[in-house]
């Protein structure tokens, strides 16, 4: 079993959704601690589980590396071997990513390389296109870069609210996070050159919107 460790900041729906995901005996990871920078919703999802919930407060540390050696050292405590990042609202400095570089992941909602950082799904509808979505990734020093393991696309509607956008891509989000993680335990994933290459996989047929026929 895959061990993971999970950074939240929030409510940690895509927590819960990997939580569950590892209630199936079959399922290759299992979550092995939660740490949160405040004191999170989301680590009541830990809690319930039985899961060790810790939070490492970011304003007692007087800098980012030393609130980071925390965190590192909370992960290696507990044998982690993946670090999943589920709406943890700190950007990682390099010596963290490097720590755990090909084994740290994040889950942003967008298409990356489309619309990094915040405001993603307000900034979507504002620039018009006609699929936004959610991608799982590689962590690289950059904000939001690194290699792609999957991502879901989901229509843009006309008369779209942010909060209704927001809604349809969360609902892909727990689906292609816990789909990430297996690939990645299975051993199915590769980085070359930046790119992920996943063993087996195959593509979709294109989609299409507006339909207009």
């Amino acid at each position: 079993m895959l061990k993971l460790g999970v950074l939240i900041s929030g409510r940690g729906s895509n927590l819960e959704a990997l939580i569950k995901a590892a209630e199936d005996k079959d399922y290759p990871a299992r979550v092995a601690c939660v740490v949160a920078d405040i004191d999170a919703a989301g680590l009541e999802h830990a809690r319930k589980a039985g899961i060790p919930a810790v939070i490492v407060p970011r304003r007692e540390f007087k800098d980012r590396q030393s609130f980071e050696m925390a965190v590192d050292k909370e992960m290696r405590k507990h044998g982690v071997e993946l670090v999943c990042l589920a709406g943890f609202m700190r950007i990682l400095t390099p010596w963290f990513v490097e720590q755990w570089l090909d084994r740290l992941i994040n889950i942003h909602p967008s298409l990356l390389p489309s619309f990094t950082g915040l405001d993603t799904h307000k900034r979507a509808i504002e620039a018009g296109v006609k699929f936004s979505g959610c991608t799982v990734h590689f962590v690289r020093a950059g904000l939001d870069s690194g290699p792609i393991i999957i991502q879901a696309a989901v229509p843009v509607l006309p008369e779209d609210s942010e909060e209704a956008l927001a809604a349809r891509v969360l609902i892909e989000e727990h689906k292609i996070y816990p789909a990430a993680v297996k690939l990645i335990a299975e051993g199915r994933v590769n980085i070359h050159e930046e790119r992920v290459f996943i063993a087996g996989a195959s593509a979709p047929e294109s989609i299409i919107n507006p339909a207009y026929f």
